[in-house]
């Protein structure tokens, strides 16, 4: 008697091919800029992200002076 194999043609994961799912989204039409409104664009970019961090920047300060009271605290005890 010989034994033969089973072959499962199933694949044991999902490949890549079958995982991706397609979107379809619609570009913006291009609209050519001057180069002021370039550099205008690039300032407001600038602005915004340091205002995000200057925001960041205030929630790291309240949260080391909350850790700097709790070591003086445990430092007392």
């Amino acid at each position: 008697m010989t034994a033969q194999k089973s072959t499962d043609h199933t694949p044991a994961r999902p490949t890549a091919t079958t995982s991706v799912t397609t979107r379809t989204t619609e570009r913006k039409p291009w609209k050519k800029k001057t180069p002021v409104q370039v550099v205008l664009d690039q300032i407001e970019k600038v602005r915004d992200q340091v205002t995000e961090q200057e925001e960041a920047l205030k929630v790291a300060k309240r949260q080391l002076q909350k850790l700097e009271d709790a070591k003086k605290l445990l430092e007392s005890a």
